[in-house]
């Protein structure tokens, strides 16, 4: 629980809470495993643009066992489902309340910290390509943090949909990472001229979508290598710094910058959502997509974790065992 804001490891302590009630239209899960994400590190140092009561706990997602389905009928009692929370809360206990909406069918063949870390990292990456980025087979997809949990899975979709897909990230264990999980190009921003290299390896072209979760200088570094007619999705600013883009820019070059909220697709989309989780299941249980996991501890690290999560010091998802008291 997050009882004053700050560092991850400055406020993020453990505390016995009532196991919550669900209301109408809400289930309650067992959780067998909650992923963290950038966000949540935001949530904490009161940096986000949703900022809750305080003490709140953090956790936006999780792999969970239903216990109590209330009213509804979609599920039952006993099913293993991953649920995204409302208010992007909660998922760091042991018993979390789900929307009935956001609770989603699971590959039977992925683990449980597969499935926690499956439905926000990969919707995210589905509705931007698809939705918002409108990637079509045979076009260069450029992914920033490909080596993270948001940017690996949307290394992953992308190269289901057909598209040539270059990764960005920094370092040797990254590029690495990104290599194992099938990009086509790998590009080095510690080392190598991003956009001299998306450029060399789309013959000159560029690129016709970019993903970006990371902002800040990395946007502006990318857009100068997209394609005419190319699309650059704002995903997030996970490098600290909000991007700002002049938008002769755009004009100059025929691009479009297309923003990236899947709260908003959520509530106003929702059965286009589920049916694109329905599609991410589908591709998880044949094997096209899993999960990749950077870590997997019990619940009394989950201060330190976050806090690699809010440095940059993670390869794709890190996720927290709330039933696994060790220390």
């Amino acid at each position: 629980m997050v009882g004053s804001v700050g560092e991850p490891r400055d406020v993020l302590s453990l505390r016995d809470t009532p196991v919550p009630t669900p209301g109408r239209g809400q289930v309650l899960v067992e959780v067998l495993g909650a992923a963290l994400g950038f966000p949540d590190a935001l949530l904490c140092r009161g940096a986000y643009q949703d900022r809750p009561d305080l003490p709140f706990v953090p956790g936006a997602e999780v792999c969970g066992r239903v216990v109590d389905a209330g009213t509804v009928t979609d599920v039952a009692e006993g099913d293993r489902v991953a649920a995204v929370l409302p208010g992007g809360l909660g998922g760091l206990a042991q018993y979390a309340v789900a929307d009935a909406l956001q609770v989603y069918a699971v590959p039977p063949n992925l683990t449980d910290a597969e499935v926690a870390g499956l439905s926000t990292a990969y919707l995210t990456a589905w509705l931007g390509l698809h939705r918002r980025g409108a990637l079509q087979p045979g076009e260069n997809l450029v992914v920033s943090a490909a080596a993270g949990g948001v940017g690996s899975a949307a290394v992953q979709i992308g190269r289901a949909a057909g598209a040539c897909v270059i990764a960005v990230t920094r370092g040797a264990t990254k590029t690495a990472v990104a290599r194992d999980l099938g990009a086509h190009v790998v590009v080095d921003s510690l080392t190598e001229s991003v956009a001299e290299r998306i450029r060399e390896g789309t013959g000159g072209r560029g690129a016709d979508v970019v993903f970006d979760p990371v902002g800040g200088d990395t946007y502006h570094e990318l857009a100068k290598a997209l394609a005419f007619g190319g699309r650059i999705l704002v995903v997030g600013y996970a490098g600290g710094e909000i991007q700002t883009a002049r938008l002769n820019r755009p004009l100059l070059g025929s691009y479009s910058i297309v923003g990236v909220n899947v709260g908003l697709h959520v509530r106003n989309e929702p059965d286009l959502v589920r049916d694109a989780m329905a599609r991410i299941a589908a591709l998880g249980a044949s094997g096209v997509v899993r999960p990749l996991l950077g870590a997997v501890s019990p619940m009394g690290a989950a201060a330190r974790q976050l806090q690699a999560v809010a440095d940059g010091n993670t390869v794709g998802r890190v996720v927290v065992e709330p039933w696994n008291a060790e220390a």
